[in-house]
């Protein structure tokens, strides 16, 4: 088994720490959430479809999951983490926190 093991990163310093690991940003929500608004550069597969689409992505690239609160994409980033991606995070508070939701 995989380690579970996925950063953290607050809703304040997504872009920073986008940039710096040059991260996949991957928004889990809903698409009638996803056109209320969205972080720029991000692409949407929601939680439901994300298990499809893991092969699609690189493993040893940072990705940045996000949701309304950090709820979803905490799921998320666990379940990528136990299935090898290194580099998966979850930015918590999610777009609540940016006053995005």
């Amino acid at each position: 088994m995989q380690s579970s093991h996925f950063d953290l990163v607050p809703a304040r310093d997504w872009e920073t720490w986008s940039t710096e690991h040059d991260a996949v940003i991957i928004d889990v929500r809903e698409p009638a959430e996803w056109a209320r608004g969205v972080l720029p550069g991000s692409e949407l597969i929601t939680l439901e479809t994300l298990p499809e689409h893991m092969n699609d992505l690189d493993k040893d690239r940072a990705i940045l999951f996000v949701c309304r609160t950090g709820n979803r994409s905490g799921v998320a980033a666990r379940y990528f983490a136990m299935n090898g991606f290194t580099k998966a995070a979850n930015l918590t508070g999610g777009l609540v926190d940016l006053g995005m939701a």
